[in-house]
């Protein structure tokens, strides 16, 4: 095992990004604790995370139960000794328009997505601050920052975690806590969530393309994990383009949206059953719903943004490196000319 293995618990590890968070933290050798609702996914994710050379611990949870989240947490540390990464990325959503949403169904997305965050940090914290160490990772998205029609519960939510995190991190700077705290802002991605979302909208729910593969999102969460002192990291280059548009031009962004978001959310055919907000996909029917959704012959397995974000300590190192030695060259070769028109012009005087 990994001289710096680490005890990692990700909530929402039964499908989608957990289920491929939860995989790539075992890949380095690390003890995984997998929460979610569902229990033929999380069984499913456990097998996964010991073939790739982890150990999984299965914890049935529902991360909207805060007492729930604050047992979970101490059994993974009775279990594991200690915790060392927490990342919260379980979440609910409804695919409608705001009318069209009822309170309850509101409170739900609110309290997964929104509180089970809270929650999830609050256990987290609970651990990590007496050892003055770990890391908490938010897993966001570019619609925390840029709400979009059809998603207005999950774009409420992820903005809320966007501010409480800010709050959070500003605390803990100012404490001088060894605690980090970060944020993965996503793209779309491929996952099951587009099958199993309470959706009253015409024909299927689909993500705004362009799409990416869950892998792409594992990777910077498992980075974000090692990396904290960054505040926040953004995955592909339709999340850069839309935070910088909306940090530009937010009234063009709302009318382009307006146009054209109604239609790139959706797909012919009928919603598939069944759906989660209420109880786990899997749980009645026995499905392991797996990291990917239906888009695999559209997602992309790499994102530019992604690498760059990951690297840019080493480009930065190599771009001051590459710098200084231009800059040396520079100051050479000026010095070689400033010496050669010292000695012309001498040769000119004595002339």
């Amino acid at each position: 095992m990994p001289r710096n293995r680490r005890t990692v618990v990700v909530t929402g590890a039964s499908g989608g990004v957990g289920r491929a968070t939860a995989r790539a933290f075992a890949a380095r050798g690390d003890r995984v604790a997998l929460l979610a609702r569902g229990r033929e996914g999380l069984t499913a994710a456990a097998d996964e995370v010991e073939r790739a050379g982890g150990e999984a611990l299965v914890v049935t949870v529902d991360v909207s139960d805060a007492k729930a989240v604050e047992d979970a947490a101490q059994q993974v540390a009775d279990e594991f000794g200690r915790i060392d990464v927490w990342v919260n990325n379980a979440f609910a959503g409804v695919f409608a328009p705001f009318t069209d949403i009822t309170p309850d169904e509101y409170r739900r997305v609110t309290e997964v997505t929104y509180l089970g965050c809270v929650f999830g940090t609050r256990a987290a914290l609970r651990h990590m601050l007496p050892r003055d160490r770990g890391t908490i990772v938010q897993v966001g998205s570019a619609l925390a920052y840029r709400g979009i029609p059809l998603q207005s519960a999950y774009c409420g939510a992820k903005h809320a975690i966007q501010g409480f995190n800010e709050s959070l991190r500003c605390e803990l700077l100012h404490a001088g806590a060894g605690v980090r705290t970060t944020m993965v802002q996503l793209p779309a991605v491929n996952t099951p969530q587009f099958d199993w979302v309470l959706s009253r909208i015409p024909g299927r729910a689909r993500p705004v393309a362009p799409v990416f593969q869950p892998e792409v999102a594992a990777r910077a969460v498992v980075h974000a994990a090692g990396h904290a002192r960054r505040r926040e990291y953004w995955v592909g280059g339709s999340t850069v383009t839309t935070l910088l548009a909306n940090a530009v031009a937010p009234g063009v962004l709302d009318r382009y949206l307006a146009r054209t978001a109604f239609e790139a959310q959706r797909e012919t055919g009928e919603q598939a059953e069944p759906g989660n907000l209420w109880s786990p996909a899997d749980g009645p029917h026995g499905r392991d719903f797996g990291a990917h959704g239906r888009f695999d012959d559209e997602a992309v397995a790499d994102s530019a943004e992604e690498w760059f974000s990951r690297n840019r300590g080493r480009l930065g190192a190599g771009a001051v490196l590459g710098g200084t030695v231009l800059g040396g060259t520079a100051a050479v070769l000026a010095a070689r000319r400033r010496a050669g028109s010292r000695r012309g012009q001498r040769a000119a005087d004595s002339g």
